[in-house]
């Protein structure tokens, strides 16, 4: 406190003056205080502490006071005029930091430099390369900073040139023109380049991972990783990050590579990450966690989800946002709700996910409750989140809300109203049986209906046995796009449905004249990691034997609670024994049985199919569920079911 007496005739204004100011309300009074801790009333203390309390205005984005703070300055050195320099231009106010280095009685090197910089990143381009021509003297920031301003702008010839006229080069310098190449879609000229490096750091090595990873060649990012730690560079969280994104990118460009081991070898990164003691940043916990959703791994996922509570990241929005897609991915929209919940600054990403992960998991009500209070909270809704709401009153048999909602959207100006919205609508018709308004609505579209609309109207078609209208679907399909199986398959499904074999077998003629193929349906149970797959009637499986034991005996106590095998979804031209024989191994029967062989008793059994549940199994697996007491969920390509005590979540509306 008896520094002040100084401070004030330093201000030549008054005590009373001074802490009535804006000036002192700009800033708490004990950061004050501590900015002026040990100020005596040498010229030199005082400028220490002027720049104390200019670093911490800017630091701050508090530029007027920044600038009252400066002014007040007797004799402002070089150093503290670029400082200012840098925080007009680090805040776009380019023009006041010109007219303050248009004042500088003297500049050096680094003055320079700050200007060009804040110019480029102003967009002023040539005025950043007026001051770089003008400049007395040029060090290899210099160089290196105009060099980049020439890539940002997309000059590459130019910013080659200056790399070759520089005096010196340090390896900042050759990661700006790697970096710079792969911006400009110049890969191979990133590589060699990288080749004649004399040095290389950490950042060398990830700009290459990253830049072949995000110009698709992600294989060849991967081989650079060991190729990285076997010359003695020591990664980092951000590197770590770029590897887990490229062995999830790697999985997407040869998705039938092995068992996912793409994202196998991404959770393995993760993993070796936390061993060896890097923290995992936003990015690598968002990879992980999205390697975890794609190979159905909710047991690896909450690992995952252990290590993000330990540093403090679960209400990160990134890192959030992603646990939300797994949890609701794998079934479990509870947990995904409660993540979403503790999410401290909710984004439109945020609400989306959580809208969507109910909607597919059968939540209707919960889905238009959080669209009330995501409108609540100032977040306007996008195309994504219209997809959400349809998805919930398709899911949830809410025909009229499912009607308001694609005419508000329609009036919307802000929403474009695209195809997925129009095939959400025909699904919302058809299940509810309007199939007439939703021929309709195909034909009075105001763009033409793509092959997935039919296919939603076919499918629907399918649902009411409207063979009629179905037929006319699956022409429009075929004339789109003659190669899709789905629509065969759907067709002929129908006609097996109906009894009608001569049918059946004139599409499955179609199919191999055509040499169109189906899909084969398979269903999953993920186990510690390992996936394992059935087919119907598989017997391929270690422990069929027992699988099957458990099947039979689930079999006869069905019978007991009344159960009659629905013949119809056999859809195979045999007698009634051998129909009952192929519904009893269905691939999700079989996959449900290994789970009741191989998990705890009591615990929910997560079952994934790649088509639609069939109807029969449907039926049935809500019986199991209550005979054996435990909880089961079910996604096939539509959606998710909760099966528990002889009830679905789905209400028997799917």
């Amino acid at each position: 406190m008896l520094a002040f007496p100084a401070i004030f005739r330093c201000l030549k204004i008054s005590p009373k003056s001074f802490f009535n100011s804006p000036f002192v309300f700009s800033i708490a009074f004990t950061d004050f205080s501590k900015s002026f801790k040990g100020v005596t009333t040498s010229t030199r203390s005082s400028a220490f502490s002027w720049s104390s309390v200019l670093s911490d205005h800017l630091k701050h984005k508090r530029l007027d006071e920044a600038r009252l703070v400066f002014d007040r300055i007797p004799l402002p050195s070089v150093h503290l005029c670029t400082k200012m320099i840098v925080g007009y231009a680090e805040n776009q106010r380019i023009e006041d930091a010109l007219k303050l280095f248009d004042k500088m009685p003297a500049r050096d090197v680094a003055s320079w430099n700050s200007m060009i910089k804040g110019c480029l990143n102003c967009g002023d381009f040539n005025m950043a390369r007026k001051f770089f021509d003008e400049m007395p003297e040029r060090n290899v920031i210099s160089w290196t900073t105009m060099m980049n301003g020439f890539l940002q702008v997309g000059k590459v010839k130019e910013a080659e040139h200056l790399f070759h006229e520089m005096p010196t080069r340090d390896i900042a310098a050759w990661n700006s023109m790697i970096y710079g190449y792969f911006s400009n879609g110049r890969a191979e000229d990133a590589m060699k380049l990288f080749d004649k490096m004399p040095c290389r750091n950490v950042i060398s090595w990830t700009s290459m991972i990253s830049g072949l990873d995000q110009h698709g060649r992600s294989d060849e990012a991967l081989i650079l990783f060991p190729q990285m730690v076997g010359s003695g560079v020591e990664p980092t969280s951000n590197t770590f990050s770029c590897v887990i994104t490229a062995c999830a990118n790697a999985f997407a460009l040869h998705p039938g590579y092995g068992l996912n081991c793409k994202h196998e070898d991404a959770l393995k990164v993760f993993s070796d990450m936390i061993k060896i003691g890097i923290l995992p940043n936003q990015s690598s916990f968002t990879s992980a966690l999205n390697s975890s959703c794609e190979l159905d791994t909710l047991d690896r996922g909450k690992v995952i989800h252990t290590v993000a509570i330990k540093l403090g990241l679960e209400t990160d929005v990134f890192v959030g946002n992603s646990l939300t897609v797994l949890y609701s991915k794998c079934g479990n929209i509870n947990s995904g709700v409660a993540i979403f919940k503790k999410i401290d600054q909710k984004n439109i990403v945020s609400w989306n996910s959580v809208i969507v992960g109910c909607a597919q998991n059968g939540c209707g009500m919960w889905t238009l409750t959080l669209f009330t209070q995501m409108i609540r909270a100032g977040v306007d809704p996008d195309e994504i989140s219209f997809t959400g709401l349809l998805l919930a009153c398709s899911h949830s048999g809410m025909l009229q809300k499912g009607r308001c909602f694609f005419k508000y959207f329609g009036q919307c100006q802000s929403v474009e109203v695209k195809l997925e919205h129009y095939a959400c609508m025909v699904d919302i018709l058809g299940r509810s049986g309007k199939l007439e308004e939703a021929e309709e609505l195909v034909r009075n579209m105001p763009m033409k209906a793509s092959s997935t609309i039919w296919l939603t109207l076919l499918n629907a078609c399918r649902m009411h046995s409207n063979l009629e209208l179905a037929e006319k679907a699956a022409t429009c399909v075929f004339d789109l796009d003659p190669q899709c199986s789905a629509a065969y398959v759907l067709l002929s499904n129908l006609y097996a449905f109906t009894s009608r074999w001569s049918d059946v077998a004139r599409v499955r003629g179609k199919m191999k004249q055509r040499g169109v193929t189906k899909q084969p349906g398979c269903s999953w149970v993920t186990l510690k990691g390992l996936r394992h797959m059935f087919r119907s009637g598989d017997r391929s499986h270690p422990l069929s034997d027992k699988i099957y034991q458990k099947l039979d005996w689930l079999g006869d106590k069905l019978k007991e609670f009344g159960y009659v095998p629905d013949q119809r979804f056999a859809l195979h031209d045999v007698d009634d024994e051998q129909k009952e024989t192929i519904l009893s191994y269905h691939s999700e029967r079989l996959a449900f049985g290994f789970g009741l062989i191989s998990t705890v008793e009591g615990s929910t059994i997560t079952v994934m199919k790649n088509l639609r549940v069939c109807g029969d199994c449907h039926a049935a697996i809500k019986l199991m569920a209550k005979i054996v007491g435990r909880e089961i969920v079910l996604r096939d390509s539509n959606r998710f079911h909760h099966f528990k005590d002889g009830f679905c979540s789905c209400r028997d509306y799917w």
